[in-house]
């Protein structure tokens, strides 16, 4: 009995899939420009208002602020087309091999742990910093592709392929932080409800249910059950991706996850990431905060994690991979491809920019959020600098400089 092939992520899967993060890091980059503007200008005080008005039902404990559906609500569908993502890479895509995922994962494993670590090293002893130093593990994946779309036309594919694979192993590891560090509280009848919810889901997935009367209210039933246990709510669209069907069967064109992230995606780079990034990113900046923000342990941490660890981390972590059999550097690229793209991966802004609102308050996550926004820019400015020159170089396919 032979064993059926199994599928693999489409080529035009994956080019779709960039161009929908280009246009949405082109969108969240906008958002962040209309955010400090306006937050910085002489109708702050609009921007504040708006950001705090309340709206929702309290008996659901939803009587929420704009800001706060914007993080709790609109992200739920960002991380729910990340659930999808995660669960087809690994299921029938890059990750699903072990050997050639080896390299990205360890690389972002190493691009989460050393940052952690030079951010509480900096930050030690600091008010906020047993909960901040979480904010640098996090790589953009929206602005991390959009940029090496710009710039990196002439890359091979592979450094593509392990950028996306690094973002979503790193999308893996800042959600188990989210969940674990960011629990206030439980409610065991609302966590129970979301159990029940969740398992009905799956249910239905397994039974080829395409109703998607039924999946809307369900997917709201557990997003308010996991709002009301106490774990963050994004979490809850993470569940639900992970939980629908990636494998096509016979004689169908497309998985429902794959039909999922055709039409989810545009509304969630197009409008759900930038309008958080609106309400997250309009931090106050005077040249006092801009002065705190390289001498306050907490925001300077966040830049030293950001800056420094994630290209240390993940460059190292490669090399330290390779050099032990753990895994392969892909015969097209050069440990100078990698270290470009090690400096992209620093750009840690939407889920930073969440991480910065969980764990700290008033000024300290102010002054965080500005950190992130400022370290993301210079990485951004570096890694396009490094990636033009690398593009050139195998343009040129010059032998001696694409040597590992």
């Amino acid at each position: 009995m032979t064993t059926p092939s199994r599928p693999r992520s489409s080529p035009a899967e994956f080019v779709r899939f960039l161009r929908m993060e280009t246009t949405g890091g082109i969108l969240l980059l906008c958002a962040t420009v209309i955010a400090l503007v306006w937050a910085n200008s002489p109708l702050a005080d609009v921007y504040q208002s708006v950001k705090d008005f309340r709206v929702g039902p309290e008996f659901l404990h939803l009587n929420l602020t704009i800001g706060d559906w914007a993080k709790d609500g609109l992200l739920a569908v960002f991380f729910f087309v990340v659930g999808l993502e995660l669960k087809r890479e690994l299921v029938v895509g890059d990750l699903s091999n072990v050997k050639a995922a080896a390299l990205p994962i360890v690389a972002a494993i190493g691009g989460m742990i050393v940052p952690a670590g030079i951010a509480l090293t900096v930050g030690w002893g600091s008010p906020g910093i047993d909960k901040a130093w979480a904010i640098p593990v996090a790589t953009d994946i929206a602005f991390a592709l959009g940029v090496l779309a710009l710039v990196g036309s002439a890359l091979p594919g592979a450094a593509r392929v392990f950028l996306l694979s690094l973002a979503v192993v790193d999308d893996l590891g800042a959600i188990i932080v989210i969940a674990v560090l960011f629990t206030a509280g439980f409610d065991l009848v609302a966590a129970g409800i979301a159990v029940a919810a969740l398992a009905l889901y799956a249910f239905l997935q397994h039974k080829r249910v395409q109703a998607w009367w039924i999946y809307v209210p369900l997917a709201i039933v557990v997003w308010v059950a996991v709002h009301t246990t106490g774990i963050h709510a994004t979490i809850a669209g993470v569940a639900l991706g992970l939980l629908t069907r990636v494998r096509s069967d016979k004689g169908e064109r497309h998985s429902p996850a794959v039909r999922l992230e055709h039409r989810l995606q545009p509304w969630s780079a197009g409008l759900a990431v930038p309008v958080f990034a609106l309400f997250a990113a309009g931090v106050a900046i005077t040249g006092g905060a801009l002065g705190a923000v390289f001498t306050e342990p907490v925001p300077l941490a966040v830049i030293c994690g950001l800056l420094i660890g994630k290209v240390v981390g993940i460059m190292g972590a490669s090399a330290l991979a390779v050099k032990l059999g753990l895994a392969t550097l892909p015969s097209s690229l050069a440990w100078r491809d990698v270290g470009a793209l090690s400096m992209l991966g620093a750009v840690g802004f939407t889920v930073s920019l969440l991480i910065a609102e969980l764990s700290l308050e008033g000024e300290q996550a102010e002054l965080a959020k500005a950190a992130v926004l400022i370290a993301s820019a210079i990485a951004s400015l570096t890694a396009a600098l490094l990636l033009v020159r690398r593009s050139k170089v195998h343009a040129r396919g010059a032998p001696s400089e694409l040597s590992h």
